[in-house]
């Protein structure tokens, strides 16, 4: 069976290395990422991603996190800015301009989790997604509530889901899709799984199986091999991506590709 859509990426040799010689040098030209995420409990995430969006190099980069942190932020986090919260501390629905105003700012929105279970929470994401148009990124548990309600992602353009295996499965169960993704498909079974679903709809996504993470946009697949077995991979694999998609906009299978060599 032809598989031409199907790309092996090693780790460290990228398939599009012209894109590395061609990245901008200039802060001024790298691009500005907007980092969403956080709640009163934790804001490892959102921290992670600030971290990992300088180290892939972007430009500048901007938090937003639930004000319910700033006392215990404070001056923590450079660059974070407060937008308000429930009283449990996530994200509430009057955080909505901040968010879009952040996103307006930025080239791509990165969404990067801990946001908490919050019904008023979903309503934002459901919200932002809905008007803003740009590039955004969304994992770890902000994937969980486009799995929950997948309207508010699945036909969006320019989104990515860095998820795990069990949030995508959930995001098929979700979307009725006809093929089913079980947890005993070898390398393979997944890419034709993901070649068919990212055929299907406009999503783009990146997810790990076993020792190689692989990229999935408009049916055109990247497995890259990893060198080093990580269990905690998501933001840092969002980041990057964040990164390299912003300053790659034409070619978003080549850029998230590339971020992952």
């Amino acid at each position: 069976m032809n598989r031409d859509y199907w790309l092996r990426q090693e780790p460290g040799k990228p398939l599009f290395p012209d894109l590395e010689w061609s990245r901008p040098q200039n802060k001024q030209q790298a691009g500005k990422v907007c980092i969403a995420g956080g709640n009163l409990h934790g804001f490892a995430a959102p921290a992670e991603a600030f971290a990992e969006t300088a180290k892939a190099g972007v430009g500048t980069a901007r938090v937003l996190l639930p004000d319910a942190l700033q006392k215990t932020v404070g001056r923590m986090l450079e660059n974070g800015e407060y937008a308000p919260s429930t009283p449990s501390g996530s994200f509430s629905q009057k955080a909505l301009g901040d968010l879009l105003a952040c996103a307006a700012w930025a080239d791509g929105t990165l969404i990067a989790g801990d946001l908490g279970r919050n019904a008023e929470t979903a309503i934002l994401l459901e919200k932002f997604l809905a008007k803003h148009q740009g590039i955004v990124t969304l994992t770890k548990d902000a994937v969980d509530y486009v799995t929950a309600a997948p309207d508010m992602a699945i036909n969006r353009e320019r989104t990515l889901l860095v998820l795990s295996l069990s949030q995508l499965q959930r995001l098929a169960i979700a979307t009725k899709h006809p093929k089913a993704l079980t947890f005993s498909m070898d390398l393979l079974h997944i890419v034709e799984w993901l070649h068919d679903f990212t055929t299907t709809y406009p999503l783009h996504i990146i997810v790990k199986h076993r020792d190689h993470v692989v990229v999935a946009v408009d049916g055109r697949i990247s497995s890259t091999a990893q060198k080093h077995e990580q269990a905690i991979w998501r933001v840092q694999a969002a980041s990057h991506a964040s990164v390299w998609w912003i300053q790659y906009q034409q070619d978003a299978f080549a850029a998230l590709t590339t971020s992952q060599a």
